[in-house]
């Protein structure tokens, strides 16, 4: 495996020395700064470039080239659009970088109503509490139609919790659910939160999927081109929320996704966390279904408070929660070795420790939410271990 780092540039807390030295072979990166549905452009990616290998660390993997809400609708400028994210592809192969992320999430990335929740240890960590979300929706964005998306109990608890509610809390789950794709300076106001949800209506899963075929049909010949492997990340969390679709959530989204777009660069990020948040997903089995099309890793846990989906969960310790986390890495570990046996250049799958608990110097850095230095070097450690019990010879050397 190459383990790698997510780096938010030079606007980090986290430096790329501290990936270093915490045990990463490469980061994960993207130019942040650039607005969405822009085509980056050479002089910018070599910069990026220039600036990790100054902490010591290549570029690996790009994280993310968003995807416009224009084309995830297919209205206005959407064409452009994919035209220039076309062109990223180009220049990002030119700069010698070949995994690229994506996610086709709409209006809303991964999604928490608390970052920095108190652990059962006084970590802290990102949550997803199903209520509070539900208060949010109902009673401070006020969303129309929103009472029929939910049960009679499940609004009756919501209202009790925003009945508790101080201004401070409800300012606070605005800014938390309305916050944009990390490391990006977008966010929603609710007025404009609201706006964007307008601009869904009459796209319901279907349309949104097909729209995804449609992107994908345009990107992933010109990622065949110049020898990039393009992966999309799962939904986060793996529900509908707001009444907008969401098409990227279980085993089945993926087999119709890759399905229609039968190509080795059109593939996988395994996220682990974001998956393992449906109980229907079974994480190790997933791995295996896709292990050929999984070109980039995030492992991390949760822990679900019920065994539905929705349901309220937090981002545990990544041993912990409810992803078999060794029978994960064995499976990546038997694909690795299998594309060696083909000869593929690509045999090493770029993973990273997504996400992890804020503990010791990391209470007081600052860093950006689900992005510490010390819990993601624990997470990477524990990664680490398994995956070197895994390939002893002791053990029967998957490596």
């Amino acid at each position: 495996m190459k383990y790698t780092w997510r780096w938010f540039g030079p606007v980090d807390k986290v430096t790329v020395r501290d990936a270093l030295q915490a045990g990463a072979h490469g980061i994960v990166s993207a130019l942040h700064h650039v607005p969405t549905g822009a085509a980056w452009t050479v002089e910018g990616i070599r910069q990026r470039q220039d600036e990790i290998l100054s902490g010591g660390l290549t570029w690996d993997v790009v994280e993310s080239i968003p995807v416009s809400e224009e084309i995830k609708t297919q209205s206005g400028d959407w064409r452009a659009h994919v035209a220039n994210w076309q062109e990223s592809l180009r220049r990002l192969s030119q700069c010698g970088i070949r995994t690229v992320c994506y996610n086709f999430m709409p209006v809303l990335d991964w999604t928490r109503t608390d970052l920095r929740w108190e652990t059962r240890h006084q970590a802290r960590a990102m949550r997803f509490d199903l209520p509070d979300f539900v208060a949010f929706d109902l009673h401070i964005l006020k969303r129309p139609g929103a009472a029929g998306d939910y049960p009679e109990p499940l609004q009756a608890e919501a209202e009790r919790r925003f009945r508790a509610m101080s201004d401070t809390r409800i300012a606070e789950l605005g800014r938390n659910i309305g916050a944009g794709l990390p490391g990006s300076a977008d966010g929603y106001t609710l007025d404009q939160l609201l706006e964007k949800l307008r601009s869904y209506q009459g796209i319901d899963a279907a349309r949104l999927c097909a729209n995804l075929v449609d992107f994908l049909s345009q990107v992933v010949p010109v990622a065949e081109e110049v020898g990039v492997n393009i992966c999309a990340h799962p939904d986060d969390p793996p529900w509908p929320l707001l009444g907008l679709p969401r098409i990227l959530s279980t085993r089945a989204d993926y087999a119709h996704m890759l399905g229609q777009v039968e190509s080795r660069a059109n593939g996988m990020t395994l996220c682990s966390g974001s998956l393992g948040a449906h109980p229907g997903n079974d994480l190790p089995q997933i791995t295996r279904d896709f292990a050929d099309r999984i070109h980039f890793v995030h492992l991390r846990n949760v822990t679900r408070e019920a065994e539905t989906a929705p349901c309220s969960f937090y981002e545990d310790e990544h041993l912990e929660g409810g992803t078999d986390m060794v029978e994960v890495i064995a499976a990546l570990l038997d694909e690795e070795r299998r594309r060696r046996a083909e000869g593929r250049e690509d045999h090493l799958i770029p993973i990273r420790p997504d996400h992890g608990q804020e503990i010791l110097d990391d209470l007081t850095r600052g860093a950006q939410p689900g992005y510490p230095a010390i819990g993601r070097l624990k997470g990477l450690a524990e990664l680490r271990g398994i995956e070197r019990a895994l390939s002893h010879p002791r053990l029967g050397a998957c490596a």
